[in-house]
């Protein structure tokens, strides 16, 4: 396997629960919507010690799921909040746990390991709370570029994003990469131009 890396919240130990913690990854891509990406990608850690402050080694989709709406909601909320909308993400949030739960047996790896290809990666991702045309295809070619996931078929399923423009948080494999993203998002902006386009 490739040296995976993907240094994106500015914190090594945050960058490494990212490769290391399935569901980590997962929340990240959830939250990396309207905030910063770095604020997105470190707000799992941030979950992850609120949790265990609370109940030791709970940071999980079933630990999460059991949780009840409004005490995750909570979580979420608490300062410094872990999103700029806590509410809604956190009910997204609690949504794709309890979906890893019912139908991966509580492995988020569960998800993109037991798929037959890049379709079946994106329809699954598709069925997650928050997890839109965009992002789907951002995660299938996340999972493609950094963690070396690639999947039958995972750049038809990512579209755009399984090119090598530096258009999403999939292209951030050093600090130089994450620069060069964020100019690049800047850039289509002002263009009035979409990150797939």
């Amino acid at each position: 396997m490739a040296d995976l890396s993907f240094p994106i919240t500015g914190d090594p130990d945050d960058d490494a629960l990212l490769l290391e913690n399935p569901f980590a990854l997962l929340l990240g891509m959830l939250l990396d919507q309207q905030v910063p990406m770095e604020w997105a990608f470190r707000s799992p850690a941030r979950l992850r010690e609120r949790m265990e402050a609370a109940e030791p080694n709970s940071f999980s989709p079933e630990g999460l799921a059991a949780l009840d709406e409004e005490d995750v909601i909570a979580l979420f909320a608490e300062k410094p909040a872990l999103h700029r909308y806590p509410k809604s993400m956190a009910k997204r949030a609690h949504g794709v746990a309890r979906i890893l739960v019912d139908e991966y047996g509580g492995d988020a790896a569960t998800l993109w390991q037991t798929a037959d290809d890049g379709a079946e990666l994106y329809g699954r991702l598709r069925t997650l709370p928050g997890y839109g045309e965009e992002k789907a295809k951002i995660f299938v070619a996340l999972l493609a570029k950094r963690l070396d996931v690639r999947l039958d078929g995972w750049q038809k399923a990512a579209g755009a994003f399984g090119d090598d423009t530096p258009r999403s948080a999939a292209d951030v494999g050093s600090a130089d990469e994450l620069t060069l993203v964020r100019q690049w998002k800047q850039a289509q902006k002002q263009r009035g131009k979409s990150k797939q386009e």
